[in-house]
């Protein structure tokens, strides 16, 4: 009981530390990427029941995200640099007007590389998924699990611990499914593939989005 309690206040202090250290202006940072979507919903009607793509940059940087699901209706919301908090405080905006059947959410990753503690990334899906249950209860969710970038392995310990959470919170969440591609990614040496990156060892290039799309498309379609 008293570790419990220790745990509890342990993650109210770290999210109470975060929230007044990164205590910065959302609107004004992602206005533009924001409104862009916005604009081209405007000039071309989304597609309706559609399975929407969100998250940070490895989500926006699928350009070809529709040819590697040509039979489905997908929409790409991805905002790079994005953290999980990010995608919660803009939800009423790149998810919610879209009614999606299937929610594909990657991010996270930015959060720790930034010294977000893995208790508050999992605190902030948490947040997430609640929004999607009590706005679009029908909607699945498939979390992708945060991936071995070369370039933040140093940080390899904190992106399991996060994953492990996440992952245990989705098991609560019959509508919910954790993609795991932290072990495909991996060669067998058990660091990541450096082939399947781009130069700056941190985005993916095409080898690394075929993975996604072998893993994903079993559970899309």
């Amino acid at each position: 009981m008293k570790k419990l309690i220790f745990s509890l206040l342990l993650t109210v202090f770290l999210f109470a530390a975060h929230s007044n250290a990164q205590n910065y202006d959302r609107e004004k940072i992602w206005e533009n990427e924001i409104n862009a979507f916005a604009e081209i919903d405007r000039k071309q009607t989304p597609p309706e029941n559609a399975i929407l793509f969100v998250g940070s940059s490895s989500m926006r940087l699928w350009t070809n995200l529709r040819m590697s699901f040509p039979d489905l209706r997908v929409i790409n919301r991805g905002f790079g640099g994005s953290r999980l908090e990010d995608v919660n405080f803009f939800f009423d905006k790149i998810v919610l007007p879209y009614k999606p059947k299937t929610i594909v959410l990657y991010a996270g990753e930015n959060d720790v590389n930034d010294g977000v503690a893995a208790e508050i990334v999992a605190e902030n899906y948490r947040k997430f998924s609640k929004m999607v249950r009590e706005k679009l209860p029908k909607t699945k969710i498939f979390y992708v699990s945060l991936k071995p970038s070369p370039s933040r392995w140093k940080l390899a310990d904190n992106f399991r611990k996060t994953n492990e959470l996440i992952k245990a919170e989705i098991a609560k969440d019959k509508n919910a499914k954790f993609v795991d591609v932290w072990t495909p990614m991996l060669g067998a040496n058990g660091e990541p593939m450096p082939d399947i990156f781009v130069g700056d060892n941190l985005h993916m290039n095409e080898k690394g989005y075929a993975i996604w799309k072998g893993i994903l498309e079993k559970y899309l379609k």
